[in-house]
């Protein structure tokens, strides 16, 4: 088992080598220009707070880091340069490549030269988890995110006779837990190494300067600035060479909480044969998924549009299915080498994706944050893999939860697989519950066991509405306990295209 890896070596008179000389600072107005020197010297003040050489290395790399995102996102607001709707178009057919149309492959030696990165830096707030990892999640058979991960890791080291590392990408609300957490891991058959992303300020949103007054602030004051800080972090933490001095050559990257993404030999494969330094995991857009990322041509180049840049009266146009029919998963594979040439040249600027919020104390802040994704554009050749949608298999929700505890999937070496008894295999059921459903503790109070889904097709519950055992829900089904009412479904129950409301009326649907 590897320890979390060593600081950056940065020297103090060392300029990060991604800060950018007098061209970014030509900005339109004084005020702007200001408002970067204000920022600079409050940044260089925290530094300097800090005593112990390696933390004050590690943190000044960071607020250069940070610096050189707040730079650009004034830059920005400067010039006032909006996305042209215009040159968005669908991608060219060579800009996707669909997973069916590669070839098999049973030669399994390039998994050697291979890291598999996930993302764990988000805590499970949404479904009432506290201040714990999300990865920490039970979320089959009394096993977590993380288990799940491992147990794909294992069953490709022990299968092929090969040494595929594992790696996390923790933050800072997650690191001391995870470290806690993975020491159960010591004895098996994986090389387990972990690093941080950044740590960068809130920014008042009025003041324009960091809410953080200390580099020892309380750390509800700090963020972690998104999945597109993996290229700076892996670069600052020393790990991006420790990889490439360990002979590997490519690394697979994707969300802890994505069960359908594990290691592909045939992306692989073509990721080598291609020789694209960057490839995307893109799967068939459907009416749920409107707000996710998608691939487009801009101006003959591909790019990751997300919708958070798309102008307002396009909105409608983003969402459409015919113009954009794939959404980004969020799986990506790159090449170390390319990423390293990139990051040494100081190449690698992301779109900036601006993440309005509220301090505790009730401040507006703002969150300057980038996408993994966004990184495509940089890369030679990289274009986008349509698979299917069992390799996007995401829980973000108790709703997805349910869909994944259920008889729908079975478990194979740590991966969900859709069961072969479900006649619509590519399509898996909508599934919407309630607000009495969000947390985690009242979502496994309300089910006693979990319903088989193996027919159904969409789910609604909304109210107070509690479970039995060994229901079956098949086809369209809809529960609505109306205020005041309390809904309880006997054990057994089959529910087929129905609408049950009130106490106990059930009627055909």
């Amino acid at each position: 088992m590897s320890s979390m890896l060593a600081p950056p070596t940065l020297s103090n008179d060392v300029k990060s080598p991604r800060t950018r000389g007098h061209s970014t600072m030509d900005f339109k107005s004084a005020a702007t220009g200001v408002t970067a020197k204000a920022m600079r010297n409050e940044l260089n003040r925290m530094v300097q707070e800090l005593t112990d050489p390696n933390e004050k290395r590690a943190f000044a790399a960071q607020m250069d880091g940070f610096f050189n995102l707040f730079n650009r996102y004034l830059a920005d607001k400067a010039k006032a340069e909006k996305l042209v709707w215009d040159k968005v178009k669908s991608p060219a057919k060579d800009q996707i490549v669909s997973y069916e149309s590669l070839p098999e492959r049973t030669d399994a030696s390039i998994l050697d030269k291979v890291a598999v990165l996930k993302l764990n830096g988000g805590l499970g707030t949404t479904m009432g988890m506290g201040g714990a990892p999300k990865s920490a999640i039970e979320v089959r058979e009394g096993m977590t995110f993380l288990d799940l991960s491992v147990r794909q890791i294992e069953h490709l080291n022990e299968k092929h006779k090969v040494n595929v590392t594992f790696i996390l990408m923790n933050s800072f609300n997650t690191d001391d837990e995870t470290q806690r957490i993975i020491q159960k891991y010591a004895n098996h058959n994986i090389q387990m190494l972990t690093f941080n992303q950044s740590r960068y300020p809130r920014v008042g949103k009025d003041s324009q300067l960091p809410i953080p007054r200390s580099a020892k602030s309380d750390k509800s004051q700090w963020y972690p600035p998104g999945h597109g800080d993996l290229f700076d972090a892996m670069k600052n933490s020393g790990l991006l060479d420790t990889l490439l001095q360990a002979g590997k050559e490519y690394i697979f990257v994707s969300n802890v909480d994505n069960l359908g993404a594990d290691v592909d030999l045939k992306i692989l494969q073509h990721l080598k044969d291609s020789q694209a330094e960057f490839l995307m995991e893109l799967t068939d857009k459907t009416k749920a998924d409107v707000k996710g990322g998608t691939l487009i041509d801009y101006d003959g180049q591909v790019r990751l549009l997300e919708i958070a840049q798309v102008p307002s009266e396009h909105v409608e146009d983003f969402k459409s299915i015919r113009k954009f029919a794939y959404f980004n998963t969020n799986s990506v594979y790159i090449n170390l080498r390319a990423m390293k040439r990139l990051l040494d040249e100081g190449a690698l600027e992301l779109d900036i994706i601006v993440n309005p919020k509220v301090a505790d104390d009730g401040t507006p802040v703002i969150q300057l944050e980038t996408a993994v994704g966004a990184a495509i554009k940089h890369f030679k050749n990289a274009h986008g893999i349509n698979v299917p949608r069992s390799r996007f298999l995401p829980v973000k929700s108790c709703s997805d939860l349910l869909l994944i505890t259920s008889d729908l999937y079975s478990l194979e070496h740590g991966k969900l697989v859709m069961s072969p008894a479900r006649m619509f295999a590519q399509q898996t059921p909508v599934v919407k519950l309630g607000d009495h459903f969000k947390k985690l503790s009242n979502f496994q109070k309300r089910f006693r066991t979990v319903p088989h889904m193996l027919e159904l097709d969409h789910l609604t519950v909304s109210g107070d509405v509690w479970f039995g055992r060994n229901i079956t829900l098949r086809g369209t089904v809809i529960i609505v306990a109306n205020e005041g009412s309390r809904i309880d479904l006997p054990d057994g129950s089959i529910l087929e295209n129905k609408l049950v409301s009130g106490n106990v009326s059930i009627i055909d649907h």
